[in-house]
C-alpha cells in the first residue's frame, strides 16, 4: 500500500519540543520534495517547512523560523519535523505530504493536496499547559 504515516505528535508544555516523522511505505521517498502542514481548528491548512529531495534547500513558514527544522533520512524512508520553543498556537494536526518535481516554494503556498502525489492523515499536536 502506498502511503505516508506521520507519528510523534502528543501533548507538550509551552517552550517545549517534539520530533515529528513522516514515513513512506510503497514507495521511494528520495524522489519527492516532502512538506509538513499543518490545521488547527476553524482554520485553513497552511504549509509549515518543506524539504527537497537531497537535502540542499529548506524552507519554513515565517511562523516558525527559528523554531523548526525539517530534516530527511532516505535510506530510511523518512523525513523528520523538529518542533522546539513550541506555542499555544502551534496546536493542530500536523500532515506530510510528497510531491514530484515541485518547488519548495510552491509547496508551502499549497491549502490543499491538489498536486501533490501522496500526504498521509496527519498526528495531533496539542501545546497547552
Amino acid at each position: 500500500q502506498l502511503q505516508l504515516v506521520e507519528s510523534g505528535g502528543g501533548l507538550v508544555q509551552p517552550g517545549g519540543s517534539l520530533r515529528l516523522s513522516c514515513e513512506a511505505s510503497g514507495f521511494t521517498l528520495g524522489v519527492y520534495n516532502i512538506g509538513w502542514f499543518r490545521q488547527a481548528p476553524g482554520k485553513e491548512r497552511e504549509g509549515v517547512s518543506c524539504i527537497s529531495s537531497s537535502s540542499s534547500s529548506t524552507r519554513h513558514a515565517d511562523s516558525v523560523k527559528g523554531r523548526f527544522t525539517i530534516s530527511r533520512d532516505n535510506p530510511k524512508n523518512t523525513v523528520y519535523l523538529q518542533m522546539n520553543s513550541l506555542k499555544p498556537e502551534d496546536t493542530a494536526v500536523y500532515s506530510c505530504a510528497a510531491a514530484y518535481e515541485r518547488s519548495c516554494s510552491w509547496i508551502l503556498t499549497r491549502t490543499d493536496y491538489n498536486g501533490m502525489n501522496y500526504w498521509g492523515k496527519g498526528t495531533l499536536v496539542t501545546v497547552s499547559s
